[in-house]
């Protein structure tokens, strides 16, 4: 088989004209010299392009699917994009391996599925783990954000938006004014002020509501967001509400006044492009309070960290990695930052400068997330199926956990650092600790891939349980020091992404892409409330009071449910 670049330029230049783009085919015709090749074009027939890219799309399908032995597997449709990817390919047929050793291939997840609504944070479909990373013109550190106001409870069913964004450029200076429809003036910097030492921790008070389903007029609806909002958290000393998106933002609503139009600030994501500030058009992936809510930090698919005050505006920009970012967390002190990124490596930055401290690159594949055990180690875990626990200060690992068989999506320590949980593509969730080198407990009941865990709260009445999120549509409750499971929460229709416990440990929320929100009791296992809203969701959060749930969706929307006794 032989071609060459003429032959592939004239199929390229059909498809432009069979598809109507009259004016690209013929720029690129002119760019190409399609004139002067020797091709007889009259007998090249229609759609040519697409018949052999279809072609091809099936020939690797059918290489996947022939086992070592020569017998034949049943594999799911490939994307177009996923077969062009040498470490997709070889994951599937390493996932048919596993699956078929088990023989339970009707369990395999539909990778095109995860891939299309989870796109920055799974590398089946985004990431190439051998990749060559490009880097990253370094943005200005100077250039504040930009504020609006925004938005409005909803009534109905149906949404309104009361006013809407009012710039869109990133050379702006930040308003942090703003008129709710009360006619009273408010500043969202100065409110933080007023309002951080009124909030305390309370116990959930929701029983009150009146059925399961939470009525419209209890949801606040926040528009602005131009793409997927991703993630989104509470500040942990007063009710603003932060959330990242696809349309390279983050945003902060200001939710502590009742019967006012929320504030919001959008803090740009930038880069220095010809000596101008330009949007990154790239996804803001993570995001996290420092511990006294003063400071917000960001995660980039530019591959950049940022660091927010309250105000909106911009006070440092952290430049090191060489590609996105996945994960972002601040220790409990406030003096240290880490991140994880698909450079394989995970960085701790000094907050104060936005300097990197310690740079670690022990993984072999991209870092997929983080967790600080203490103020100076954490854990960190990668598509390599490995986990390392690192000390600022030290030169290797101080302890790298092996046993998954698949990528690990998420670690949590539990409050007292004592014991590390890790979920994984196998379907599997591990207890580990560090006076083991094997895994404590091995968890096994999901069918599909497990997506995030949470660990109950310090001091709550459920001691040392653990949450887990399935591709499979369920959620998990496990009691860890047994080993055993809890409940299983099982009204999601489709995979389920975010899980959260209240504050009290009474409840439990999870977000889902059936577009639900579901708060159960964890003492029973019951569902309580439910609030369906436009999107799938992505991110589910409790306020520090617990009784408000933040919750961010697939189709630009963030929503806020009151769960306040009345």
């Amino acid at each position: 088989m032989s071609f060459n670049s003429d032959e592939v330029n004239y199929l390229v230049y059909r498809y432009l004209q069979e598809s109507g783009f009259t004016h690209s085919a013929y720029t690129f015709g002119i760019e190409s010299h399609i004139v002067s090749s020797n091709i007889n074009g009259s007998l090249v027939p229609p759609a040519a392009l697409l018949n052999i890219i279809q072609k091809g799309l099936q020939y690797t399908e059918a290489e996947i699917s022939i086992g070592e032995d020569g017998s034949e597997r049943i594999i799911e449709s490939l994307s177009l994009i996923d077969a062009v990817m040498p470490d997709i390919i070889q994951q599937r047929q390493q996932m048919m391996n596993v699956q078929n050793n088990n023989g339970n291939v009707n369990n395999l997840v539909n990778s095109n599925q995860k891939s299309s609504i989870q796109q920055h944070a799974d590398l089946k479909s985004s990431v190439k783990n051998d990749v060559e990373m490009t880097p990253v013109t370094t943005p200005s550190t100077t250039v504040p954000s930009v504020t609006t106001n925004a938005i409005t409870t909803q009534q109905s069913s149906a949404p309104t938006v009361i006013a809407t964004n009012a710039s869109s450029t990133c050379n702006s200076t930040p308003i942090t004014t703003t008129t709710g429809s009360s006619g009273q003036t408010s500043t969202l910097s100065t409110t933080l002020n007023q309002n951080s030492s009124g909030l305390s921790a309370s116990t959930t008070a929701i029983d009150d509501l009146d059925g399961i389903e939470i009525p419209a007029s209890r949801a606040t609806i926040l528009k602005g967001h131009e793409s997927e909002v991703f993630i989104c958290a509470w500040n942990p000393t007063s009710d603003y509400l932060a959330s990242g998106s696809g349309d390279s933002t983050a945003r902060i609503w200001n939710l502590n006044i009742d019967n006012v139009s929320p504030e919001q600030l959008v803090l740009r994501h930038c880069i220095q492009k010809g000596g101008t500030e330009v949007p990154s058009n790239k996804d803001v992936t993570s995001l996290d309070w420092n511990s006294d809510g003063t400071l917000l930090a960001t995660g980039s698919y530019d591959g950049f960290a940022r660091i927010w005050t309250t105000s909106g505006r911009l006070a440092s920009t952290l430049g090191q990695h060489k590609g996105p970012i996945f994960a972002l967390k601040w220790n409990k002190k406030g003096n240290y930052i880490l991140s994880a990124g698909v450079d394989k490596t995970t960085i701790i930055w000094d907050a104060s400068t936005g300097q990197c401290t310690q740079q670690f690159a022990y993984h072999s594949a991209p870092a997929l997330d983080v967790d600080w055990q203490t103020n100076t180690s954490f854990a960190s875990c990668s598509t390599d199926q490995c986990i390392h626990v690192c000390k600022l200060g030290s030169e290797k690992p101080v302890k790298t956990f092996m046993g998954h068989t698949n990528e690990v999506n998420a670690i949590k320590w539990d409050p007292s650092g004592q014991f590390l949980a890790s979920c994984s593509d196998d379907m599997t969730l591990k207890i580990w600790s560090m006076a083991k080198d094997e895994c404590l407990h091995d968890l096994k009941a999901h069918q599909k891939e497990i997506y995030t865990i949470k660990w109950s709260p310090a001091g709550g009445p459920m001691n040392l349980v653990l949450a887990s999120a399935s591709f499979d549509s369920s959620v998990r409750l496990w009691d860890i020091e047994r080993g055993k499971p809890i409940h299983t929460l099982t009204e999601h229709q489709e995979p389920v992404y975010s899980v959260a416990f209240s504050p009290d440990g009474k409840y439990l929320a999870s977000g889902s892409f059936d577009k639900c929100v579901h708060i159960w009791s964890t003492y029973t296992g019951h569902l309580i409330h439910s609030y369906k809203g436009t999107g799938g969701i992505f991110e589910v959060c409790w306020n520090s009071r617990g009784d408000k749930v933040g919750a961010s969706a697939s189709d630009g929307s963030v929503f806020v449910l009151d769960l306040r006794r009345r």
